[in-house]
């Protein structure tokens, strides 16, 4: 209660005070909800489409990713950019989505051609910056050129590699790639970090 100037209690007072009271609560409430929500919407999300985890499947990706390491996949990259020589990425071979992912690097882009001979990687006639000894050819022992959205992926460990230069994996449409490996889970003696 309140007394005005002139000596009279105003009930109002107190209800006003109530009522300033009683919307700051609300607000409370509801940033709170409208924060929860968000935060859920977000681990779903990031569930869903960043941090989706596989396993390397053999040794093609050594010494960067071992067998049966666990990597974590970036699902929504290739929603806004385009894959890029030098990601490694982890595609279904063929669309086969029935079989474990492949994860391997990007070695040519659409449009480009490829040709390995005498060990080394050549694209569009020059010799690969990338280039790793590749004494295995495959399909790429004569002039390869990639079509629209088609990339041309190996692994690391060229000597002990399945990838696009065996006939039965090819190229690798971008409608096959599930999304970029970015991230390698702690494995062994070697501890968690992005992948390069």
């Amino acid at each position: 209660m309140k007394k005005n100037n002139l000596g009279i209690i105003d009930l109002n007072y107190k209800s006003k005070e109530n009522n300033k009271l009683d919307i700051v609560i609300v607000y409370d409430i509801i940033f709170w909800i409208f924060g929860i929500a968000a935060a859920i919407f977000l681990g779903i999300m990031t569930a869903n489409f960043v941090g989706v985890k596989t396993s390397v499947v053999g040794s093609g990706m050594e010494p960067k990713l071992f067998n049966s390491e666990e990597v974590l996949l970036n699902k929504i990259i290739y929603q806004f950019s385009t894959p890029q020589r030098g990601d490694v990425i982890a595609f279904h071979p063929n669309g086969n989505e029935n079989t474990h992912l492949y994860v391997k690097r990007i070695i040519a882009l659409p449009g480009e051609t490829i040709q390995i001979k005498q060990g080394s990687v050549y694209i569009n006639d020059e010799m690969s910056a990338m280039d790793t000894e590749t004494l295995d050819a495959g399909v790429a022992a004569e002039p390869l050129t990639m079509g629209e959205d088609e990339y041309f992926v190996m692994g690391d460990n060229r000597v002990n590699s399945e990838d696009s230069r065996s006939a039965n994996i090819g190229n690798v449409n971008r409608s096959m790639i599930v999304g970029k490996v970015w991230y390698h889970l702690k494995y062994e003696d070697i501890r968690m970090g992005k992948v390069e």
